[in-house]
């Protein structure tokens, strides 16, 4: 009877972390209807749409991920953003250059989908 009840438990804890993870998409996309300024990003196999994008500092953008060709992902290293391809996520950035990489394993040649985000 314990086991089972612990078997029980396990499962629920699992549960309510899977839906916790997969929340938030309806706020992101809210929050990027809001955003003063829109970015679009077109991803392709192995390589972004332009090497340099340039945003405004300190103001809501909202970053969009389109993927051309291939599945891909779009992270900034040194911030919390990653944002999947057919979606968006808003960014508030302090000035400076920012490096823009794909952040899902897309095949030989993912190691050099690098872009650079510069906010002015």
């Amino acid at each position: 009877m314990l086991k089972k009840s612990l078997w029980l438990a396990a499962i629920a804890v699992l549960a309510i972390g899977i839906l916790a993870a997969c929340g938030g998409g309806k706020e992101k996309e809210e929050s990027a209807k809001n955003a003063e300024e829109t970015i679009t990003i077109e991803a392709s196999n192995f390589k972004f749409d332009k090497e340099e994008y340039k945003i405004p500092a300190n103001k809501d953008v909202a970053l969009k991920l389109e993927n051309v060709d291939g599945n891909h992902g779009l992270m900034i290293e040194g911030e919390d953003v990653n944002v999947s391809g057919g979606s968006s996520d808003v960014v508030n950035l302090k000035p400076g250059e920012y490096t823009i990489r794909c952040s899902v394993p897309c095949g030989n040649g993912h190691a050099d989908m690098v872009s650079k985000l510069v906010v002015e």
